[in-house]
């Protein structure tokens, strides 16, 4: 039984076939083929019942499955504790950022890491907070950039800044002769929304839980996927919307005039670096919480006075 074999089958497992499982291990689909079934000979078990479609592992398969997984991670944490008592900011780090995090902080803080850090090699994908978390387990990711506080104790959290929501406002709006709202000013009414599975969703949800109207008798309601759809569904009907303050930062005067602030204590989301307890690469993390720090606006760094929503 070697480690390349275990990392065969992990990567069988997650993937559901041999041709995507070959592609990620960068190997050809008859070697990575032609190792798993050595290690199923070893082992005197069939690790993967290769009639369905996607593949699955057997019931003892998975029990294999699940203790390789613990030995390829501890495995690599060997490499990873030789590298942090080097201190080097090189290396790969797989990160998972929500959507409503991303368009905004990725581009100038992969500029900065690029120019300050080139031996560093991010991996990016762009997801729910809820599949950030199962990969975060699965160690298909090394961290994940999520609104927080998520509540999971097998997860650590370091808080990187603390952005506050901002109201959108269409002109036709009563709330648009307001210059600066207050938490209770926010109503379901006429209030465009994310979609399910967005935790961002349910921040803004809380926020207006005490003014919650019913919205059956509604004529047409629509929930959106990203933010950039509810901005437009706000300029071109009547309503308004909720939107993190790093969204409106390259707003033009015209937008901005719907822009409206929150008095003190403002709502905010509390963004963190989400891990496993047991995360080795923290030269690597801390690298990259300094430069997101050094990305945001400094009056984010600071979180007294502000209302966090919870995050479910």
């Amino acid at each position: 039984m070697t480690i390349t074999q275990l990392e065969y089958a992990v990567a069988l497992d997650t993937y559901g076939s041999f041709v995507s499982a070959a592609e990620h291990r960068n190997v050809t689909q008859p070697t990575l083929s032609m190792q798993i079934q050595k290690l199923e000979e070893e082992l005197g078990i069939k690790l993967f019942d290769r009639t369905s479609q996607p593949i699955k592992a057997t019931p003892e398969g998975k029990k294999i499955i699940e203790q390789a997984r613990i030995v390829l991670r501890e495995s690599n944490r060997i490499y990873e504790f030789v590298n942090e008592e080097k201190q080097i900011t090189s290396g790969t780090l797989k990160v998972g950022i929500i959507p409503t995090i991303a368009p905004y902080l990725l581009p100038p803080l992969i500029n900065s890491l690029k120019d300050k850090f080139p031996d560093l090699k991010l991996e990016i994908s762009e997801l729910t907070t809820s599949v950030i978390i199962d990969r975060i387990y699965n160690n298909q990711l090394d961290c994940g950039i999520l609104a927080t506080p998520l509540g999971d104790d097998n997860l650590a959290e370091t808080p990187l800044y603390y952005e506050p929501f901002v109201a959108y406002v269409s002109p036709t709006h009563s709330m648009f002769k307001k210059t600066v709202l207050k938490a209770t000013d926010i109503d379901t009414e006429d209030l465009w929304l994310m979609n399910e599975g967005h935790c961002f969703r349910t921040q803004v949800l809380q926020i207006c839980h005490e003014q919650r109207t019913n919205k059956d008798n509604a004529t047409f309601t629509y929930e959106a996927g990203s933010l950039e759809t509810l901005k437009k569904l706000v300029e071109i009907n009547n309503g308004y919307t909720l939107l993190p303050e790093l969204s409106v930062k390259d707003f033009g005067m015209k937008q901005m005039k719907m822009v409206r602030y929150f008095k003190s204590p403002e709502p905010v989301r509390e963004i963190s670096i989400v891990t496993g307890r047991h995360f080795v690469k923290k030269a690597l993390l801390n690298t990259l919480a300094d430069e997101i720090r050094l990305t945001v606006p400094k009056k984010m760094l600071l979180s007294k006075g502000k209302k966090i929503p919870a995050v479910e």
